[in-house]
């Protein structure tokens, strides 16, 4: 439970109506849906859908197949390429990826193909008797994978694929990472993320040890001694700071602490709510809490956001989500001040109204209040740097906080390579994250190989 939170009242509805309020965000395309929708593509060449993806999947090809009634080989299609398809196609923001690209956008009925959700009916209908993917011979060279999060677990999959033997470090007692603890629940709905963790470990040579923390009771040194390669799947796990007083007050914490005890609460009913909350930031993740709170009864929920609208991370869509959820978007309006009652416990918050001027964000010097029983923090996620704390990690060369990749993902350290969110290529999105671990996967087995044959 949220210590900081135990002063707040619970939900005034009981744990199965509540549940019933975070059901599938966008439901599914039946066989007749997914059929008319599958007709509309122009099955392009050189497909500009494609280009935006970042896992590299050949949409024209496995929309054609569902066309042609091949779901089984749809599936595979998009699996060879992203063996996190499924939950990718749920959480991917396909409005301003693949389907922002579609060329239907040009013409005159200006509505893309709906990309994402013929890439989840592919996937929740293949009906798979065993993996579709075989292991290659052994090769005798083992992988450590630090994070069982998306990069980590696209990287474990594909370096087991080519018959190496990996294991996967994770601190937390369940694998999925962000898929299984940081994305809004009504996105991954039916314990998804760990349906989909047990469909990739079915390919085999993979094992997963859990409360192993890099820094802590696990050390970049002695991984590189034991393994033939390491991939560091670390994520961003620290939140940003306001730099205000109060920060650790009663009543104000950081969105995704909130977000992973929702996701993992097994009665929704017993989590605390604030009747009136404030959200801070303006990404997805931000979004997510708002709506989060509205949905389990909160009846004043304002995200706030120093800046426009049209600067917000998160896109239209999700925007959109939060006006239907009765979220308030206030812009130009900057923290100044935790407010907090007599027991120490926040109240409110005050803002300083913001202007642009000559590209840089100036305060006007007005002010107002916002009653909140709970501010939560959704203004970007930090790398942890205790994580590379011993004295081989500190070797590693960094691009402001995070660590410094090349294209094939390697570190500056021989045989280290890294992924996802903590590594400064690409954009903080769970597909990038997919595929920078396949990638990181084929230039560890590409060495290790030209490396086997040299001896």
């Amino acid at each position: 439970m949220i210590k900081t939170l135990d002063h707040l009242p619970r939900p005034h509805e009981d744990g199965a109506t509540l549940a019933g309020h975070f059901s599938d965000l966008a439901p599914p395309l039946n066989d007749r849906q997914a059929q008319l929708e599958a007709s509309r593509c122009l099955y392009c060449y050189d497909a500009p859908c494609v280009n935006a993806c970042p896992s590299e999947i050949d949409i024209p090809s496995f929309i054609r197949n569902i066309h042609q009634e091949n779901v089984q080989g749809a599936a595979q299609k998009i699996l060879s390429a992203n063996i996190l398809g499924g939950s990718c196609a749920r959480v991917c923001p396909t409005e301003i990826l693949c389907q922002q690209a579609c060329v239907r956008n040009n013409a005159r009925e200006c509505a893309p193909v709906l990309i994402g959700l013929l890439q989840r009916y592919a996937l929740d209908n293949a009906n798979f008797t065993e993996h579709p993917f075989k292991r290659a011979a052994p090769t005798g060279k083992r992988i450590a994978v630090v994070g069982a999060g998306p990069a980590g677990l696209s990287c474990a999959h594909r370096c087991a694929l080519h018959g190496h033997e990996v294991v996967i470090f994770e601190a937390r007692e369940k694998a999925g990472g962000l898929n299984e603890y940081g994305i809004a629940k009504y996105k991954l709905v039916d314990d998804f993320a760990q349906r989909e963790l047990a469909f990739l470990l079915e390919i085999g040579g993979i094992e997963i040890r859990h409360g192993q923390k890099l820094g802590d009771n696990l050390s970049l040194t002695e991984l590189h001694q034991q393994f033939d390669s390491v991939f560091l799947g670390l994520g961003l796990a620290a939140s940003k700071q306001l730099g205000l007083a109060h920060e650790d007050a009663s009543g104000l914490l950081a969105a995704t602490d909130y977000i992973r005890e929702l996701r993992q609460a097994d009665d929704l009913s017993q989590l605390p709510l604030a009747d009136r909350c404030i959200v801070l930031g303006a990404g997805n993740t931000a979004i997510d809490m708002a709506v989060q709170m509205a949905r389990l009864g909160a009846r004043d929920v304002n995200l706030v956001y120093r800046r426009g609208v049209e600067e917000m991370g998160a896109t239209e869509h999700e925007q959109e989500i939060a006006k239907a959820n009765q979220v308030r978007l206030l812009t130009w309006a900057a923290p100044e001040e935790v407010l907090l009652n007599e027991q120490g416990q926040v109240r409110g918050m005050r803002f300083v109204r913001t202007r642009l001027e000559e590209g840089c964000l100036l305060t006007t010097g007005e002010t107002f209040e916002l009653a909140a029983d709970a501010i939560f923090k959704a203004i970007g996620q930090a790398f942890d740097s205790s994580a590379l704390s011993d004295p081989l990690a500190r070797e590693l060369k960094r691009s402001g906080e995070r660590i410094q990749v090349d294209e094939q993902l390697r570190t500056s350290i021989p045989g280290v390579y890294a992924g996802g969110d903590c590594t400064s290529l690409g954009q903080d999105l769970t597909v990038q994250a997919v595929q920078h671990g396949k990638l990181a996967a084929e230039a560890i087995h590409a060495r290790l190989m030209l490396n086997q044959e040299a001896a």
